[in-house]
């Protein structure tokens, strides 16, 4: 349990301050008093989950293969994949920023943005949006220090992060009056630090990177992409539900969508100890499958488990006693204030279910079974968010649309859980050596290269 609080408590720093960026970003902008520009923050924020989402999925590979070799013993094949992660993240993030970046403002509008929102979300996304690989530089090179167990300098760099960007905000936002652009400006500066800070971790301190070669990298790329599709689409899932939540939003008015976009920061940076769990136990779980040692991946689960009870218990509790402070700190009226109250005040504890989604998540990505969080995410995003959304927007507006978002974590969280255990034992049971779910993405594309595909089940 102690194991897992540090490796938890250090990740979280460090992920909070990633979340921080944008926190910090849209509270320096409410301060300008335009409900118009926290919107664009809100919509802008959506998209930028998709990417966050990416850089997260593929940094749980690098962790993932790194963690197994080092708990057999192997550190120079370690080394070598740290090398053939980096590379891979930079191909993969450049990648998506530049099929993404043409389709932005369609993209918005299938949000709902319009008018001047639009155009201001824009300009943001547009600025920030190349700066992607420069994330998934960085988150990988966090993950691969919590690989080796150096949590303390995993959380220095997207730390460091998150004092730049509190830092030069009130600068690019106020002195040099370019307001929301300013808060684009300073995310990509932060990314750029967050890059630095790992990289030393990596390279000068522990020494942990080796270059492939071709062969070596393709042969890595391979394994890594067996982990990083389920886990980019699990992650990818997330957002998808919520850009659905906030386009359910968009046509109660800007006011709404600012209230909607205070809780979407409001959650990550309350609940960064949560977000961090699932990467921060990969770790733990990896070295252990790797090591033979299945009674410390059963105990490390149950504990994780219990840990996120505890937490979103106290969270709640300190979110309400801070509700008012929230949201005149945001310059929260109207519509906007209600819904954040209304969050607070009932939905907070909830997100327990959401938590043992990630505690399952992070059992199946590193025990080979990545393609049973793909499966439960997806089917969190859609048939456990569309219906219950819909039906809570028809009986009650803005607020039945986070209430019926809430209900279906719940359904998600206890099938996830179930199912966790299961493998769990499962694998135990089986010992080293363990069958795992075969990769479900390379199984498709054989049978349909094959002439296979409407085989397929």
């Amino acid at each position: 349990m102690w194991h897992i609080f540090v490796m938890t408590a250090t990740a979280s720093i460090g992920l909070v301050s990633i979340f921080i960026v944008d926190f910090a970003n849209l509270f320096y902008i409410s301060l300008l008093g335009k409900q118009e520009l926290a919107a664009a923050i809100g919509y802008a924020g959506t998209i930028l989950f998709f990417n966050i989402s990416i850089c997260i999925g593929i940094m749980i590979s690098a962790i993932a293969l790194v963690s197994r070799a080092l708990g057999r013993g192997d550190r120079e094949k370690a080394r070598v994949l740290s090398g053939s992660s980096l590379i891979f993240v930079l191909i993969s993030t450049a990648f998506f920023a530049a099929i993404f970046f043409p389709f932005i403002e369609p993209t918005l509008e299938i949000l709902g943005a319009r008018g001047e929102t639009k155009n201001i979300a824009t300009g943001f996304l547009q600025i920030v949006v190349p700066s992607m690989p420069f994330l998934g530089l960085g988150m990988c090179a966090a993950g691969l220090l919590r690989a080796v167990g150096d949590a303390k300098r995993a959380m220095y760099g997207t730390l460091g992060g998150g004092v730049v960007a509190a830092l030069l905000d009130p600068l690019f936002i106020f002195t040099f009056d370019l307001g929301v652009y300013g808060a684009a400006y300073v995310t990509v500066i932060s990314r750029l630090a967050i890059v630095a800070i790992g990289f030393y971790g990596i390279f000068r301190v522990h020494n942990m990177v080796d270059w492939p070669s071709a062969s070596v990298f393709f042969a890595d790329a391979k394994a890594l992409l067996d982990i990083a599709v389920p886990a980019v689409l699990t992650n990818v899932a997330t957002p998808v539900g919520n850009a659905y939540v906030t386009g359910s939003i968009a046509p109660y008015g800007d006011e709404a969508v600012a209230g909607w976009a205070i809780i979407g920061r409001l959650i990550p940076v309350a609940f960064g100890f949560v977000f961090a769990l699932s990467g921060a136990i990969g770790p733990i779980v990896g070295q252990n499958f790797g090591a033979g040692r299945f009674d410390r991946v059963e105990r490390t689960i149950t504990d994780s488990l219990l840990l996120t009870a505890v937490y979103t218990g106290v969270v709640w509790l300190i979110v309400f006693v801070l509700r008012d402070p929230i949201i005149t700190g945001f310059n929260a009226s109207g519509d906007a204030a209600a819904l954040v109250a209304f969050f607070i005040n009932f939905l907070t504890g909830l997100f327990v279910f959401n938590a043992a989604l990630f505690v399952a998540n992070a059992a199946f990505n590193n025990l080979g079974y990545a393609t049973y969080s793909t499966v439960l995410n997806w089917g969190k995003a859609t048939i456990g968010t569309v219906p219950f959304v819909w039906a809570g927007a028809v009986l009650w507006d803005a607020k039945g649309v986070l209430l019926g978002q809430a209900i279906g974590s719940i359904v998600f969280g206890v099938i996830a859980v179930i199912i966790c255990l299961r493998v769990v034992r499962t694998v135990s049971d089986l010992g080293p050596g363990a069958p795992t779910s075969p990769p479900l993405w390379r199984s498709a594309l054989s049978a349909f290269s094959s002439g296979k595909g409407a085989n397929l089940s």
